[in-house]
């Protein structure tokens, strides 16, 4: 693949520069910007097409394009968000005159229902780091992970960057950095809090380095826990636990939403502990509590 020419690269590193440090973005949002930008320009330089004279068509082409991958219609919606605010950034520096990506359609995305685990599924998934097993020995880091995830709702990438400092752990609340550095108290279940204590005492005092800097989850390195290495953590347990469903550390969110809403929990009350901006993404756990009552009511009513 052919790096990007000097027009396309200023324009990009400016435009990602501004979202990092105007914006506030996240470093992974960023890097999701520049992968579906990169791929972006570098279609267009192929096409010889100079910045100033992409057009619509052009547009329309590298979107027809994108189809013939198989891309979701999501991952298509994406990609057509970054590039309208790449161009956009562009006309607002006077780099360019118009934004040729304004007119184009976003394809209509599918509505689906998160993989959600049952109240049985997530005791068995919380009780399968044990020791004596290939990942015994860490089985108390792991044990406050599984619980941690489960007790906040929290993403992966947030969990990962918890700081000891973060942790309020005797008002029972940890302090969560999102999305865009958005600042949320989560509370925490007793149960966490314990092994949350039973890890720090036992085992992280003993991972710990010169380069471990104040990260509360730690590698064997004694450095922060990668996001694919609690990934691959959980893919793991649920393995051990016999669970079969597709499942990644985002299932201990969507199921920590839906069994507070099936105990009866305010909607907004659940928005402010996942951090989300706007209450419509939360509503989505509303369809999965119907579902589960639909079901319930079909299995154990007589003329369901």
């Amino acid at each position: 693949m052919n790096p990007l020419q000097s027009q396309y690269r200023e324009s990009l590193d400016s435009f990602l520069n501004y979202m990092f440090i105007q914006r506030n973005y996240s470093e992974n949002t960023r890097e999701s910007y520049q992968n579906d930008l990169e791929r972006y320009l570098l279609f267009m330089q192929e096409q010889g097409k100079p910045m100033k004279a992409i057009t619509p068509a052009d547009l329309r082409d590298f979107t027809t394009e994108l189809h013939s991958t198989g891309l979701e219609a999501s991952s298509m919606a994406r990609n057509i968000s970054a590039i309208r605010s790449l161009h956009r950034f562009l006309v607002s520096e006077r780099t360019l005159e118009s934004n040729p990506a304004e007119s184009i359609r976003q394809p209509k995305q599918a509505r689906y229902l998160p993989t959600v685990l049952t109240i049985e599924e997530i005791m068995r998934l919380l009780e399968a780091p044990v020791s004596g097993t290939p990942r015994g020995k860490y089985f108390q880091r792991d044990k406050a992970i599984v619980e941690l995830l489960y007790a906040t709702g929290v993403r992966v990438s947030e969990l990962v960057n918890i700081q000891q400092q973060n942790l309020y752990l005797d008002a029972g609340f940890v302090r969560i950095f999102g999305k865009g550095s958005k600042e949320r108290l989560v509370p925490v279940g007793s149960s966490a809090i314990e092994w949350i204590g039973r890890y720090q005492s036992e085992l992280r005092i003993s991972l710990v380095r010169r380069n471990s800097e104040d990260y509360l989850f730690l590698n064997a390195r004694g450095t922060i826990l990668s996001r694919m290495a609690i990934f691959n953590m959980v893919k793991t347990y649920a393995r051990q636990a016999g669970i079969e469903k597709q499942i990644s550390p985002h299932t201990f969110r969507h199921s920590f939403a839906t069994h507070l809403l099936e105990g009866g929990a305010d909607l907004r009350a659940v928005q402010e502990m996942l951090g989300h901006s706007s209450i419509t993404t939360t509503q989505i756990y509303t369809h999965i509590d119907r579902s589960f009552v639909k079901e319930v009511h079909r299995t154990f009513h007589p003329r369901g």
